[in-house]
């Protein structure tokens, strides 16, 4: 073969090599960028951080979280375990939530013991994440008897909720403000949640947990 013949056919395999190289370089990259898109507009992984979720979530256990449809308009509904960012203040106080309307809250240390639940939150949202289920919606009346949720008069069906006893667990009625939720952990007895800093404005609901993922043994819907 002549020596120009080869020199050609050595510049065509080396640009092959270079572009095959790029080629993956890109695929590699768009699929960065997709994976980070999708974790940052429609699904995230979340961690449990305590038990204030059990029996159904323990701590440890990773779940994935819809934060597309919220992002569309999609609102809580009762039932729905979600992430969300609390009240400033939520862990405030020992670890127990501040309420934004004084002498109101299970929590509350500066008074009397209140016996109902926190009606208003602090003005400002906090950073942190919590996770907890939708109890209340926008305009229902919520009371708290034996760690249950009793809604608009009736009794809400809650198989999932633990056991529960004491004040933290027997609170009289308020009403969920508009557009806000009320959200309380299954682990009654054990949770940091709306009756102690009140209920959460729609704006800092970050999504609806959808699936666990980890550990195997409690793969599915949470």
């Amino acid at each position: 073969m002549p020596a120009h013949r080869r020199s050609t056919q050595r510049t065509r395999v080396a640009r092959r090599r270079i572009g095959s190289k790029l080629e993956l370089v890109l695929l590699v990259a768009a699929a960065l960028f997709f994976a980070m898109a999708i974790q940052a507009f429609a699904v995230k992984p979340y961690l449990i951080p305590t038990p204030s979720m059990r029996p159904t979530l323990i701590e440890g256990q990773r779940v994935l979280v819809d934060r597309f449809s919220q992002r569309i308009g999609s609102r809580p509904e009762h039932g729905d375990i979600t992430v969300f960012h609390p009240p400033s203040g939520a862990e405030a106080r020992h670890g127990v939530g501040q309420c934004g309307a004084a002498g109101e809250g299970p929590s509350y240390l500066d008074g009397p013991l209140a016996t109902q639940s926190c009606s208003r939150p602090t003005g400002s949202r906090g950073e942190t994440t919590f996770i907890k289920r939708v109890v209340g919606l926008p305009g229902d009346r919520i009371e708290v008897r034996d760690g249950h949720v009793i809604r608009n008069g009736r009794q809400s069906d809650e198989p999932f909720a633990a056991a529960c006893g004491g004040q933290v667990c027997n609170l009289d009625e308020i009403v969920v403000p508009r557009d806000s939720y009320f959200l309380m952990g299954d682990n009654r007895d054990d949770s940091n949640d709306s009756r102690f800093w009140g209920p959460v404005p729609r704006a800092w609901i970050i999504g609806k947990a959808v699936a666990t993922y980890w550990p195997l043994s409690r793969i599915g819907a949470p």
